[in-house]
């Protein structure tokens, strides 16, 4: 029985050791204006081995999605995509006119000064799902890290 229970220690202590981390550096959301109804969250994400970010949640929106932006026949498109592969060591940026986190049906005005509390979930190499709570303060619309402001006004 002991060797059973040493045993069932080593495997736990294994599996924690063994758990992908998720460096979240740089998070920030975008304010929103009285009427706006959607925004941004955007982060520069950097695992410590494979990793996919596979969905995103916050209280202060009623639905949350990854997104892209890109280039289709001479037109920016956003869409939503199921998930985002992360590579090991390699910091992936999600950034406005690129990958970013949608907050849509936004409950309440979104303005400077607030942090906004977003679960991401992520999914390791053995399609294990883990999640990082992050608080990403909220930037006045057109203040600072280089924002594009079109994406603001984007309707859904």
């Amino acid at each position: 029985m002991k060797k059973l229970i040493i045993t069932g220690l080593l495997a736990i202590t294994t599996a924690a050791w063994a758990q992908t981390v998720v460096k979240v550096e740089d998070a920030w959301v975008r304010g929103t204006v009285a009427t706006q109804k959607a925004t941004g969250a955007f982060m520069r994400l950097t695992p410590s081995a494979n990793a996919r970010l596979v969905a995103a949640e916050s209280p202060v929106a009623g639905v949350v999605e990854i997104h892209e932006m890109a280039m289709e026949k001479d037109v920016m498109r956003m869409r939503q995509i199921p998930g985002l592969d992360l590579a090991a060591g390699r910091t992936t940026e999600l950034k406005p006119g690129g990958y970013h986190v949608m907050l849509m049906d936004l409950k309440q005005p979104l303005q400077a000064g607030q942090n906004v509390p977003i679960t991401l979930v992520f999914e390791d190499a053995a399609r294990q799902r883990f999640t990082q709570q992050i608080a990403a303060p909220v930037q006045a619309l057109g203040a600072g890290h280089g924002h594009n402001k079109s994406h603001g006004g984007h309707k859904h």
